[in-house]
């Protein structure tokens, strides 16, 4: 037994040898570093892993209905995907949220099916994005992987387990957080085998049969095998804690979701369709669009394709994602939550300069990016190459206020050259400030459309005067319909807090009315201020005239509006004459009573 633990290397000859081997491997740009051993804590006898380092749990309670309305706020038109995926994925978690509230043993059926969701569509229609989005919204960990990075390891399926482990990192390392994610693999009509291959395609259907196990249920390993540094991580945690530690992912509650544009699937659907409407009697029904030919896919389609029918039957849901037109591509860029506009105005906002588009041009911008024929990547494309010219040239003009509009487009250097004439920079400050009123109309119709839905999320009552205020702040912010919401959402409650500060300080009970409120906020959108100074001038333009008219009448009661605020001195001239006129008049009264 001496001879044995002698042959057992130290941690100091284990690091070296691992060291050699990372070095031979990788080069000299990879080298192992020690941690500084902490001081051990007191083990106990408890076989119980140490607690992970979050403690977030899932408590999921929207409705189908719900998450369809949240979407429609960000993608345009794919209402038949946007119901697919809202309902079975609004179903799976409240099912999985039913089953650990109860705990019935009878809940859990044997061979139940998950409910693994294929998408379908061209490229660029917001497939990824919409279940980003969802994944947000609901606030369980979410990986993205793509389906063609699978066959560089064969059919050994390393790849497809990395996502698991990807999925306990952005759970914070919570393992049972991570059990109830969403795994998202792209580009999955990538790994159907070839059908003009002869023989096996093996590396394709290898992947497809490593993925079965992790789609149905399996222990996944968070130890990556043959991982030198994972090794000597299980070392050093063994001669720590004289215990081995081993930690797995169960996969029965992930959801799937896959997602590829099946450019070949078209061909086999028509030859399918074409064939049934063969012989006397059959009924001949053309699809008029390739959308229309998508949507009748069948398992028998996909399997022509070039997929298992194992890989295809854990796949029970199926949406497929509309094309996009010229007019879909256009009302992406108005949508005020799209990221494209909202992201170059942050471009030119890193420069400080403040950019607004003219409707014409996102016009001419979504019939650019349609020629494409890439959807919503092609907008990218189209935004980029026509505003490239003016974000590097503008920053160097000293500009501080820019209009893109379509004459705009059509000559840069024509326009850039004469941007650095001082006289001409006042015509588009007009223009701009033209555009700027047009965004805002349009904005406040958006508002007042979606006013009922922006109240209720966000427990703000949504006034005539309000819309506008919140229109102004978006229209000068590069930012999400919804953090604008929230941000003067944020504001209002600071503000009414300022009410019970004001008593606790002054024994004065002020009461600031709705419109009083939303010109403080207008305040706050429009000047440097902040809310220490809104309370600085509240007590210094009210303090010590309603102090006054407390120790005359006794009120002690104030309600504070718009036209107080406008005109402090006034308001309490005015208030004051008004109480001493009313307290008199109580007296006159009290004396003439027998």
């Amino acid at each position: 037994m001496k001879e044995f633990n002698e042959n057992i290397p130290n941690p100091k000859e284990l690091e070296k040898e691992i060291g050699d081997f990372l070095t031979k491997k990788f080069g000299h740009g990879v080298k192992i570093v020690t941690p500084t051993p902490a001081p051990q804590t007191l083990q106990t006898d408890s076989d119980e892993p140490a607690p992970p380092p979050s403690q977030k749990e899932i408590k999921f309670d929207l409705k189908p209905e719900e998450l369809i309305s949240h979407l429609d706020q960000y993608i345009i038109k794919q209402d038949q995907a946007k119901a697919i995926l809202a309902t079975k994925i609004c179903t799976h978690f409240n099912r999985i949220k039913r089953f650990r509230a109860s705990q019935d043993e009878f809940d859990d059926l044997t061979g139940r099916i998950k409910n693994n969701i294929l998408l379908i569509g061209p490229t660029g229609v917001g497939k990824t994005y919409m279940v980003k989005l969802i994944a947000r919204k609901i606030g369980v960990p979410f990986v993205k992987g793509d389906a063609t990075k699978f066959s560089e390891t064969g059919y050994v399926g390393g790849d497809v387990e990395d996502l698991i482990r990807d999925l306990v990192r952005e759970a914070d390392n919570n393992i049972e957080l991570a059990q109830y994610g969403i795994v998202y693999i792209d580009e999955i009509d990538k790994i159907a085998s070839s059908r003009h291959m002869i023989g096996a395609d093996v590396s394709r259907t290898g992947v497809q049969r490593a993925l079965l196990k992790p789609l149905e249920e399996t222990e996944v390993d968070l130890k990556v095998p043959h991982d030198p540094i994972a090794m000597f991580q299980e070392i050093e945690q063994y001669r720590k804690t004289g215990k081995r530690e081993k930690r797995t992912v169960n996969t029965r509650n992930i959801l799937f979701i896959v997602s590829g544009a099946f450019t070949e699937l078209e061909k086999i659907i028509k030859k399918r369709l074409t064939d049934q409407s063969i012989g006397f009697g059959a009924k001949i029904s053309t699809p008029q669009h390739d959308d229309d030919i998508l949507k009748q896919v069948k398992s028998e389609d996909l399997i022509e394709l070039g997929f298992e029918s194992e890989f295809v039957g854990r796949l029970p849901v199926r949406g497929v994602f509309d094309k996009l037109t010229e007019d879909d591509l256009y009302l992406i860029l108005r949508n005020p939550n799209n990221p494209i506009i909202l992201g170059k105005k942050q471009d030119f906002r890193a420069y400080d300069i403040d950019v607004n588009f003219d409707d014409e041009m996102l016009r001419h911008l979504a019939l650019q990016a349609s020629r494409e024929n890439t959807g919503a990547r092609g907008l990218v494309s189209a935004v980029e190459k026509a505003l490239l010219p003016y974000e590097k040239a503008l920053p160097s003009l000293d500009i501080r206020k820019f209009s893109f509009t379509v004459a705009v487009l059509i000559d840069p250097e024509r326009i850039i050259q004469a941007l650095k004439a001082l006289e001409v920079r006042t015509e588009y400050e007009q223009e701009f400030h033209r555009i700027f009123l047009q965004e805002k109309s349009f904005i406040i119709r958006y508002l007042t459309e979606h006013r009922t839905r922006l109240a209720q999320k966000h427990s703000l009552e949504l006034t005539t005067s309000r819309i506008e205020t919140v229109a102004d702040f978006y229209c000068k912010k590069a930012m999400d319909m919804n953090l604008v919401v929230a941000r003067i959402k944020s504001w209002y409650d600071t503000i009414k807090h300022i009410e019970l500060d004001f008593f606790k300080n002054n024994d004065l009970n002020i009461v600031l009315e709705e419109d009083a409120i939303d010109f403080i906020i207008e305040q706050l959108i429009n000047t440097m201020i902040g809310i220490d100074d809104i309370h600085k001038q509240l007590s210094g333009n009210f303090l010590y005239g309603l102090k006054l008219i407390t120790e005359k009448t006794g009120k002690n009661r104030f309600f504070i509006n718009r036209k107080a605020l406008e005109s402090p001195e006034a308001y309490i001239n005015d208030l004051i004459r008004n109480e001493m006129r009313k307290s008199q008049h109580k007296d006159e009264k009290g004396l003439g009573k027998p």
